[in-house]
């Protein structure tokens, strides 16, 4: 049976971090010049994370998103994706990636069962997104979503972090860059998670604020009917039939009906993107639990979650970044790119 948390919310989507390592340095994710690093001894084999994602599967958790960092910088991704592919308990299995490393592995992703990819992609400008990712490789990133679409993937997203100032005037390029591809584009809120330490409310482009610009370009826009009610991105449709989503985690949280949890590469359980703490779930698979032992020890701590985390961000009367620069460099397990997003 599927825990239940003290809101009611069910063990639904767990995200697997299968490397901390990324080959970007996002301005909102990793702005600073140097990062301490998870030890590769403490990453879980594929053997340790594909017996995790059944028994979080068993317990209700049946769509399962690879993150990073960069996960197509983990050796042999397309092992693991057709290892996960093979459990009947996963109905759905994502991958989001920047999509550098997809013209490579595309198609191998397919064949082995992938059933739907993210890319993230902030700007399509090359000037710009050198500035934002430190690396002139948009080229790269484009050239992976045609790969990813010539592979035969349908249901691909576009994650795009907007900030004000920086890529917020690109709203409609984006939007018709999705249309014209056949790409469903997600703009999200700029987050005072993990590594964004150069994070600022004024920075923030809210969710009103972006419809509000897309009602005064193409008309009245309207929310997509009978959306999934645990999605992080309400749906929305323009007078033409583009769709788009927004993830508005900063001004509008959903955290009550958040049905997501994540596990670092080297098994730390983080039940909420703003935890502090998480559950290290490797310890006890190492020391030989059986998985009705680990099992019940996921199901017990599930049930007694609290954790809203977005939403007590929100209340705050002066909100500033959440974590300081001295404080991930204690513990790395703060940032974003271990976490996975």
């Amino acid at each position: 049976m599927t825990p239940r948390d003290t809101f009611g919310r069910p063990l639904g989507s767990l995200r697997l971090s299968v490397t901390d390592r990324c080959n970007l340095r996002c301005a909102y994710c990793m702005p600073e010049a140097e990062y301490v690093w998870l030890p590769r001894s403490s990453l879980l084999t594929f053997e340790e994370i594909e017996r995790l994602a059944r028994i979080f599967a068993s317990l209700g958790a049946s769509k399962v998103r690879l993150t990073g960092g960069e996960p197509l910088l983990r050796r042999a991704l397309p092992d693991l994706v057709r290892r996960l592919a093979a459990h009947p308990d996963v109905d759905d299995l994502a991958l989001t990636t920047n999509g550098l490393l997809l013209s490579r592995f595309a198609p191998e992703l397919r064949a082995a069962g992938l059933g739907r990819l993210t890319v993230s992609l902030d700007t399509l400008r090359r000037d710009r997104y050198r500035a934002l990712a430190r690396f002139d490789r948009l080229e790269e990133a484009l050239a992976g979503i045609r790969a990813a679409r010539a592979a035969g993937f349908r249901r691909i997203k576009i994650n795009t972090v907007v900030m004000r100032g920086i890529n917020d005037d690109e709203l409609f390029d984006l939007l018709a860059f999705g249309r014209d591809g056949g790409l469903e584009v997600r703009f999200i809120e700029y987050m005072d998670v993990g590594g964004a330490t150069r994070w600022a409310m004024e920075r923030v482009v809210s969710r009103a604020e972006i419809l509000e610009r897309m009602a005064d370009r193409y008309g009245p826009v309207h929310e997509v009917p009978d959306q999934d009610p645990v999605a992080p991105a309400d749906r929305f449709v323009l007078p033409d039939g583009t769709v788009f989503g927004i993830v508005s985690s900063t001004t509008a949280p959903f955290c009550r009906s958040c049905d997501r949890s994540r596990l670092t590469a080297d098994g730390i359980w983080y039940l909420c993107l703003y935890a502090e703490k998480g559950i290290d779930l490797r310890a006890p698979l190492r020391a030989g639990a059986s998985d009705d032992d680990l099992a019940r020890l996921i199901a017990g701590v599930w049930r007694n979650r609290r954790d809203r985390g977005a939403e007590e961000r929100a209340t705050l009367p002066a909100r500033s970044t959440l974590v300081q620069l001295e404080g991930l460099r204690a513990d790395p397990h703060r940032e974003m790119h271990t976490r996975g997003g």
